[in-house]
């Protein structure tokens, strides 16, 4: 009995020194955790040092946080009806989404990119693609709101978009799921040959960054997934990759996977640019809707296009060419030297990279193997460079740090990889959760990183958050990348799926972030800019109302001989010129959104009563200490009433 007693002391003390070993582990985690938590901590005042860009993916929208706090800073809605604020309900806002296929009021953002000068991030714009129905927008940097929207004709699934050259000359949109072109109605099992994969190349406005589609690069039926122009030495040429070469039509993830080898399409735009320039390509049929917002008018217009300048690249002589790359790629990425091209296949477990001098060699020496519909592909062997052996499973994306160093999703294995240019070697690796896509690195696509911090965007958060039901918002998490090591820092949800993300430099934004709205500057057709010109004016069932607003009142704030079957225009100023003071218009009934309407600015939304009554409006938007007392009223009478139209402010009646 004595031994077994002396075997359970001896076990418990065991057990007790094993358990003050792990309190001893967790104690050092905790003072890491405190030590990574003050690198990441902002007092209160304090401003983040980069912004990072989010794309929404589903959600539509763009979404902007600040690093390295991880804080949601603002949601800018681009693709998709927003009634935080009324974008898409709005009257002025509504033609930023239509489409050749009508008014389509969401959209599947994945990859933004910021404005280039000199292969550095200036800070200008934004672009950002639409997947679904093909779309790329254009976003002010200096105010934060979407500016224009550009579809593309004879494309479908824009997946490899929206990247920038490096003195925002271009951006592309690539075809994810080739199609017939021009459209038509044919057998689905005879795509092969048939369909066709369009690359379109967006000219970009330097002073105002208008965007232009200025031709399309009608390329072989392959799946067109991602994309990244050269830059330095490689400027001028856009990389490409490109999967079920194979041109498979159903089950594609066992169909599309037969070759051992897919392609990256390298493409001389400037070559391209230049044979359009002289007169080159062919106007081919294409309906495509272009919308643009006019900062002075505060509206959106749609001009709706036809036709598109299409080049068949058998034609430009030395301008195209495929480089075999392992299959089911994803991911293409440029360092920022320009000398490296890495591509990989999502089933490989290998990056390889490839050596733009090289490329230009087996061009030249025409070291080719064979050819995909006329056009050349080049000797594999003859173009890599190098291979990233052993890093991981299911690589994606790499991202650069500016001091040599490579950064590379594996999705399967659900790690970041860092890597050496030149020595191809893997110097560390640390897992992300879970099931990493894209990353990040500030100044990734550029000549210029920012390598302090790299954010992994995951796809699946699982149990890093508390439980919110099924779908929960994904998860980043962010790294300093400063030393030899990668080490975690913190995580943060993200809203919607954050595709890719871009980052830049505080500083390079906030000096130029408009602060001050002049109302003056407000050429809106229905703004009023002062309360003795606010009014009502009927005109058969259409009822228009001249409204402003100020801290803490409606001008009017009271109208009658509203009838039932009228159709209200409620076109509200917003008299503030404060960047910081925005009003809010509900109003009770309404079949859209609230509207914010920010200062300066002329917003409209439509009202169209269905009942007799006094319904109120009101302010969404908190202003000031009296931001309870901002509303009014409107008195509805029957259809056929006699009530007169006249509206009030402090008891004065006009009509």
């Amino acid at each position: 009995m004595k031994t077994i007693q002396k075997l359970l002391l001896g076990l418990g003390a065991g057990l007790l020194l094993i358990g003050c070993g792990n309190n001893s582990k967790e104690g050092s985690a905790g003072a890491m955790a405190s030590s990574n938590a003050e690198k990441v901590y902002l007092a209160p005042g304090e401003h983040d040092e980069f912004y990072a860009f989010m794309s929404g993916g589903y959600s539509g929208n763009l979404t902007v946080y600040g690093l390295p706090s991880g804080r949601m800073l603002k949601e800018i809605p681009v693709f998709s009806q927003f009634p935080t604020n009324g974008y898409g309900y709005s009257e002025e806002s509504k033609a930023m989404l239509n489409t050749s296929f009508g008014f389509v009021p969401w959209g599947d953002s994945h990859h933004p990119d910021i404005s280039q000068t000199n292969g550095e991030l200036d800070g200008r714009w934004i672009f950002i693609n639409e997947n679904n129905t093909p779309r790329v927008a254009r976003i002010s940097l200096t105010t934060f709101e979407t500016e224009e929207i550009i579809e593309l004709p004879n494309s479908a699934g824009n997946h490899a978009s929206s990247f920038v050259t490096e003195n925002t000359e271009y951006i592309v949109a690539g075809t994810r799921f080739a199609v017939p072109n021009p459209q038509r109605d044919m057998p689905i099992d005879e795509m092969k040959g048939e369909f066709k994969g369009p690359l379109s190349f967006i000219s970009i406005d330097q002073e105002h960054g208008h965007m232009n589609l200025e031709f399309q690069l009608n390329m072989p039926g392959f799946n067109y997934d991602l994309a990244h122009p050269g830059r330095d030495k490689s400027h001028g040429w856009f990389f490409f990759t490109s999967y079920n070469t194979e041109e498979a039509h159903t089950m594609q993830e066992v169909n599309a996977s037969q070759n051992d080898k897919d392609f990256i399409a390298a493409v001389n735009w400037q070559m391209i640019a230049e044979y359009i320039k002289n007169g080159g390509g062919t106007k081919v049929a294409g309906t495509y809707a272009h919308n643009t917002y006019d900062e002075s008018t505060m509206t959106a217009t749609t001009e709706m296009k036809q036709g598109v300048i299409s080049v068949d690249p058998r034609e430009v002589e030395g301008a195209v060419y495929y480089m075999p790359v392992p299959k089911s790629p994803h991911g293409l990425d440029v360092d920022p030297s320009g000398r490296y091209i890495i591509g990989n296949g999502k089933l490989s477990t290998q990056l390889s990279v490839y050596s733009f001098e090289k490329i230009q060699n087996a061009i030249q020496n025409k070291d080719f193997d064979g050819d995909a519909y006329g056009i050349p592909i080049l000797s594999f062997e003859s173009v890599l460079e190098g291979v990233v052996d052993s890093g991981g499973l299911g690589p994606l994306h790499t991202e650069f740090d500016g001091k040599g160093f490579g950064y590379t999703t594996y999705f399967i294995s659900s790690e970041v990889v860092k890597w050496e240019l030149g020595t191809w070697e893997v110097i560390d690796r640390q897992p992300s959760y879970y099931s990493v896509g894209h990353l990040m690195i500030p100044g990734g696509n550029s000549r210029n990183p920012y390598g302090k911090y790299m954010v992994s965007l995951n796809k699946i958060t699982k149990d890093r958050y508390l439980p919110t039901g099924p779908e929960l918002e994904h998860s980043a998490q962010l790294y300093d990348i400063t030393g030899e090591k990668m080490e975690l820092l913190l995580d943060f949800p993200t809203h919607g799926e954050p595709h890719y993300a871009a980052g830049i430099p505080a500083e390079k934004i906030k000096a130029q972030s408009k602060k001050y709205y002049e109302l003056e500057e407000n050429n809106h057709k229905y703004a009023v800019k002062n309360e003795a010109d606010t009014r009502l004016e009927r005109n058969g069932n259409e009822v228009h109302v001249y409204a402003t607003t100020v801290r803490s009142h409606f001008a009017p704030d009271n109208i009658e001989g509203i009838k039932v079957g009228d159709k209200v225009y409620f076109h509200i100023t917003n008299l503030e010129q404060d960047f910081d003071v925005p009003h809010g218009f509900a109003m009770i009934g309404a079949n859209t959104s609230e509207i914010l309407v920010m200062p300066g600015q002329t917003k409209t939304i439509i009202w169209e009563p269905k009942r007799e009554g006094v319904w109120p409006f009101y302010c969404t938007d908190f202003c000031s200490a009296l931001h309870q007392e901002m509303q009014g009223y409107v008195r509805v009478s029957a259809k056929n009433s006699n009530t007169k139209l006249r509206w009030s402010l402090d008891d004065e009646w006009k009509d």
